[in-house]
């Protein structure tokens, strides 16, 4: 298969240098990105040598260099359920925009195992945490840009075994509950992905169906992880179902920044932007240590499944 995915020459586009000194930020990785009007926003998952997580927004005018903000956003530190349910870490963000209003699901870690959280903005500025909205143990959501049979859906990706994980959608009629759960894809029907699979950048809207880019995860050696990306078509009315899946890998770990570092052999995406000549950029994060990007075309991303595009 050609190349699908071309990297950024100038990656990793943020480290964790790029963040004020004081704040003690190592890396920076899986962040997820909007385009709001003309400018990019990037919600950046921040960590600092104690493994401390936070929610860090950077800006960019043309979504290659991003500049970080003074500081992380203001969550409910101080609510006594968000303090007990994210003691752990909370991480991961995707961004999906819906009625105007920008939406930040995340992972939220503790000892109850893994739930997912729900952020809402109308600028950058002010954020409002709105809860938890799953049940554990439950990790990798991101929300379609649009309502699918009059409810809210989302994809995610319930642990349904061990460390193993297949692909789910679910439904939500006010973006708090959710229910009408179906699995989408087993990880055993990605071929390079026999570990685990999740959901990674918001679903992208075609007249072919719901494209889809998500991470895949093999086990290597009996113990080492990697982390690659693969893309999909699910259908527009009922995402539960796979029209087309790309046979191979579109992005696997090659360079030294994805190769090296705090967990190695890594490219995880939270985020990709569609600009108006459909060409797409594709955040990812390189061995859970910094922030990249890659560009391509939903041409192309259609070719790999088998779609050629009209």
């Amino acid at each position: 298969m050609p190349r699908l995915l071309d990297r950024y020459a100038k990656n990793p586009i943020l480290t964790g240098r790029d963040f004020p000194a004081e704040s003690g930020i190592k890396r920076v990785f899986n962040s997820g990105v909007i385009k709001a009007g003309k400018r990019y926003v990037m919600a950046c998952r921040v960590e600092d040598a104690a493994l401390r997580n936070r929610i860090w927004i950077a800006d960019s005018d043309d979504g290659y260099h991003f500049t970080p903000r003074p500081a992380p956003i203001e969550l409910p530190s101080g609510d006594p359920e968000f303090a007990e349910y994210t003691a752990g870490m909370y991480y991961d963000p995707r961004i999906t925009e819906l009625d105007g209003v920008f939406y930040l699901m995340h992972a939220a870690h503790s000892g109850h195992g893994c739930r997912l959280s729900l952020v809402r903005t109308l600028d950058f500025d002010r954020f409002e945490w709105m809860g938890h909205v799953s049940a554990p143990d439950n990790r990798n959501g991101v929300l379609f840009p649009e309502k699918i049979g009059g409810l809210y859906a989302r994809l995610e990706r319930p642990n349904t075994g061990g460390s193993f994980g297949d692909m789910w959608v679910s439904y939500s009629p006010d973006l708090i509950f959710w229910g009408k759960a179906r699995c989408v894809l087993r990880n055993r029907d990605v071929r390079w992905a026999w570990t685990k699979i999740g959901p990674g950048a918001m679903p992208i809207k075609t007249p072919h169906g719901w494209l889809t880019i998500f991470h895949g995860v093999r086990t290597q050696c009996a113990q080492h992880y990697v982390y690659q990306l693969g893309v999909c078509l699910l259908d527009l009315a009922d995402p539960s179902k796979v029209l087309k899946l790309a046979e191979e890998a579109i992005l696997e770990p090659e360079e030294m920044y994805e190769l090296v570092g705090q967990t190695p052999s890594v490219v995880f995406t939270s985020g990709a932007v569609v600009e108006d000549d459909d060409s797409v950029k594709v955040y990812y994060g390189g061995a859970d240590t910094v922030q990249c990007v890659a560009t391509t075309t939903i041409a192309r991303l259609l070719k790999a499944c088998g779609v050629t595009a009209i």
